[in-house]
């Protein structure tokens, strides 16, 4: 079950920028390394809430960025001003959202839905009032053959040693990809579980990202998420939930 924590899109790949001490050039880079722990509480019925330790590793220089469960090789952006800039990348994720037939009851019969490794393309504008990023990948693994869309919004305030992110993002995803974790198909069908075929859905995911640095080298952060399910993943005869949430708490080491 621990694969599953590892979700969360973009979520804590894109908030270990807040651990940075500053601009990377081409000739040196910032290391990290440090531990976590997540809590997830996936929708599906009778699913347990999941709770593991997860290590965090952090690369980053001007042309790779690296940390957890996703990289970006960074292409050359756009500079409007000393404040504002458009940037492009290449991008990798591992996707957890695979399950077993044994993590629930309702699962009981259903075949393995297997996690895999996806990649795409982002964009990110940072200007003095928001950060905005656009981003598609698809499942190179080939498991639910998805592709997906991220389209997201957050905002950083510091306070000394102290920050504070909100963000909030809006997720489409094809129908594959809802069919594969959320369908039920017709030899997997029996009663009170349905077949059922997922069609393409909007989900909204909320999060507030907070993160204390103690000094050059030691910083923790915590960081809350909770995401609204669409329609068309509430109406699975395998989900009982509107929603579904983690929790993520985190220590690292800067080099």
């Amino acid at each position: 079950m621990h694969h599953r924590l590892l979700t969360g899109r973009a979520a804590i790949a894109a908030m270990v920028c807040t651990f940075a001490l500053g601009s990377t050039s081409a000739f040196s880079a910032e290391w990290g390394a440090g531990a976590g722990v997540a809590s997830a509480q996936k929708p599906y019925k009778d699913f347990s809430r999941d709770t593991t330790p997860l290590p965090l590793l952090y690369f980053d220089n001007q042309y790779l960025h690296f940390f957890a469960t996703g990289a970006e090789i960074k292409l050359p952006g756009v500079t409007f001003s000393e404040t504002q800039h458009l940037d492009f990348g290449l991008i990798g994720r591992y996707d957890g959202s695979g399950y077993e037939a044994d993590d629930a009851d309702i699962l009981d019969g259903m075949a393995k839905r297997k996690s895999g490794f996806w990649g795409g393309a982002k964009a990110q504008w940072q200007n003095p009032w928001l950060t905005v990023s656009l981003d598609w990948t698809h499942d190179l693994s080939g498991n639910s053959k998805g592709q997906r869309v991220n389209l997201g919004a957050e905002r950083r305030w510091q306070w000394g040693n102290f920050s504070l992110t909100p963000r909030v993002v809006t997720t489409w995803h094809d129908k594959k990809y809802v069919d594969y974790y959320y369908g039920v198909r017709e030899e997997e069908a029996r009663d009170g579980r349905p077949a059922y075929r997922g069609e393409s859905a909007f989900s909204a995911e909320f999060g507030l990202l907070s993160v204390y640095r103690f000094n050059a080298h030691h910083s923790v952060m915590l960081d809350l998420q909770a995401t609204r399910l669409s329609s068309e993943v509430k109406d699975s005869p395998l989900v009982d939930r509107s929603r579904e949430d983690r929790i993520f708490m985190g220590y690292m080491y800067h080099f």
